[in-house]
């Protein structure tokens, strides 16, 4: 479907970043749910293209008003919103975006574990306060020579490792099955733990590793212990890291991602042995270039034809 000026119809399927739609509107006709599920059957019939984010989803009920959808395009790298297989029964292509957010992911997570560690965020908030006069600050540990370990060795997992690996850190991962690199496999995320001085979160989300960083695996790592998460807020028993935190039964965390989003938990603002950062691993110009010309690309916004 198209309009008259032969801008192809985009079905707006879920949360869609404010600038990457002002991005495409210029080629492209995203039309929200609430225009598009007004039209007649033979209309929505008609429509090929959806458009959607890892945040906000596709829900079924919606996708199934589009009988003639064949390709979603979604911003992000998280896939675990989507029932891919049923998308792929009805004969629609999913589309994510992982290759465009993997530097700079890879690159916050680096920045994270420097801020826990080196106690970048703590150091600003006593120089702020006025205390550099009555005191010196705390000590924070050196980051090269950690045991870092890292839990999904993915596209994104590959670039901490090749990183922080750089930085003069020994690495080592779990998942759920060894990859080819230099980095030693361990495949008990608990033994991963107790072996680590850093652990970071850089897997899938969904229920196989729903609540993973969990009470046992915070009790692993240990009172010197960190915790670095840039994947998915559902993967941390945030009960637990709270828990942690306060008690002093590890030694900090820094967290891009939460459960509840944007309104996670008030009890994090609190905590100064956590580093906070609001789901802003890709927030980058470079990324934001690359992001836009992927997603034209997806849409066929620069000559192609989805069928």
């Amino acid at each position: 479907m198209a309009t008259n000026d032969s801008k192809p119809t985009v079905a707006v399927l879920g949360v869609v970043p404010a600038d990457v739609r002002a991005a495409l509107e210029a080629d492209a006709e995203l039309m929200p749910v609430a225009e598009w599920t007004a039209l007649s059957a033979d209309a929505r019939g008609q429509i090929r293209l959806g458009l959607t984010s890892a945040m906000g989803g596709a829900d079924k009920t919606l996708i199934e008003q589009l009988p003639g959808l064949r390709r979603i395009a979604s911003v992000g790298a998280g896939v675990d919103r989507f029932d891919q297989p049923w998308l792929a029964s009805r004969g629609i292509e999913f589309v994510p975006t992982p290759e465009v957010m993997t530097e700079d992911t890879a690159e916050c997570a680096v920045a994270l574990t420097f801020a826990a560690l080196r106690n970048v965020a703590a150091n600003d908030r006593f120089f702020r306060r006025g205390h550099w006069r009555e005191r010196r600050v705390s000590f924070g540990r050196r980051v090269s020579g950690s045991n870092v370990g890292i839990v999904g060795l993915g596209r994104i997992g590959r670039r901490i490792a090749e990183k922080l690996s750089a930085l003069g850190c020994e690495v080592a991962y779990t998942g759920r099955t060894a990859k080819d690199g230099p980095w030693r496999f361990e495949p008990d995320v608990l033994r991963l733990a107790e072996a680590s001085d850093v652990i970071i979160l850089s897997c899938a989300g969904g229920e196989s590793t729903h609540h993973l960083a969990s009470t046992a695996l915070l009790g692993a790592l240990g009172p010197d212990g960190y915790l670095v998460n840039v994947s998915r807020g559902s993967v941390v028993d945030e009960e637990a890291l709270i828990a942690a935190l306060g008690e002093g039964s590890i030694a900090g965390a820094a967290l891009d991602v939460f459960e509840n989003e944007p309104t996670p938990d008030a009890r994090f603002a609190s905590l100064e042995n956590c580093v906070l950062s609001p789901h802003a691993a890709i927030y980058t110009r470079q990324n934001r270039v690359g992001l836009i010309a992927r997603m034209r690309e997806i849409l066929g916004l620069n000559g192609e034809t989805v069928s």
